[in-house]
């Protein structure tokens, strides 16, 4: 009879598996997923290090450590990513929530608003967050994918925001009615000559519609600059998310759609992120 495995014994063998199936941060992965195996905060796991493992959590552990080997993303396997300081609800339906977009969530908050569009809404995370973060606000989601208009309502639920967020399956504006003071998005902006160069983790797992127009990656901004003017209140603010490469070329289309007061912002790490634009008064 094999002897069982401390847990971190246990953790030791899962970061030298990640590590040779070429996994960036491997001793990390190994205990967050050690954690979830276990059904304990990962802060803990110190606490069973010399215990051995049951072989129900063994098993569990083996399974998420065989699905990260061949790169199912950390939080697909939680089945939750944690974004501005709140958890929301993720699978493969929907585009990983990732800290550079809360460049565009302090942007957005930098000045007050009360009716808010999120175009591509995913897994709701910047929607759901600007309404947390702001009471009085309410706001609309829209998404082609029924499965990510699914999620994303799931997520509105869980932080207590329904009562005042519709989300709708929309191509873009196609089904959006009214106007707003501030439209934000997160849109698909990887080239399709781009894809390959994408971890498999992201090419593999996450919903191609969400990543790349199959074009420049510009497609999503032309439709935007197109239909914003006319749902954007005046003085109105549009919000979008940018490769860094993209600056220039997303604020030239808001401005030949007629927007104004264009400008970049960076993220955290110095890089374009957002795309700044106002509708004239």
């Amino acid at each position: 009879m094999i002897a069982a495995l401390t847990a971190a014994q246990a953790m030791v063998a899962a970061t030298a598996r990640l590590r040779a199936a070429g996994v960036a941060d491997p001793a990390r992965d190994a205990r967050v997923l050690l954690a979830h195996a276990a059904r304990i905060e990962a802060s803990r796991v110190t606490l069973i290090a010399p215990e051995e493992l049951s072989p129900e959590i063994a098993e569990r552990y083996d399974q998420l450590i065989s699905l990260r080997a061949v790169r199912v993303p950390v939080s697909h396997l939680l089945g939750e990513r944690e974004f501005y300081g709140r958890r929301f609800r993720v699978s493969r339906d929907v585009l990983d929530p990732r800290p550079e977009t809360e460049a565009l969530i302090e942007a957005a908050l930098s000045e007050p608003f009360d009716h808010v569009l999120d175009l591509g809404v995913g897994s709701g995370c910047i929607l759901i967050t600007l309404l947390a973060e702001r009471a009085s606000a309410s706001g609309v989601g829209a998404d082609l994918s029924e499965a990510a208009c699914l999620q994303a309502s799931a997520n509105a639920v869980q932080h207590q925001v329904q009562g005042r967020v519709e989300i709708l399956q929309s191509d873009w504006f196609q089904n959006i009615d009214g106007q707003f003071d501030l439209i934000v998005s997160n849109p698909p902006y990887i080239s399709l000559t781009e894809m390959d160069d994408l971890s498999p983790e992201v090419r593999e797992h996450e919903p191609r519609l969400a990543l790349t127009d199959e074009g420049d990656g510009l497609g999503a901004y032309r439709r935007i600059a197109a239909g914003a003017p006319d749902f954007l209140l005046p003085g109105g603010r549009l919000l979008v998310e940018i490769g860094p490469s993209q600056g220039r070329s997303v604020a030239a289309l808001f401005e030949s759609a007629g927007l104004t007061a264009t400008r970049i912002v960076p993220d955290l790490d110095g890089r374009d992120r957002v795309v700044f634009a106002k509708m004239p008064l």
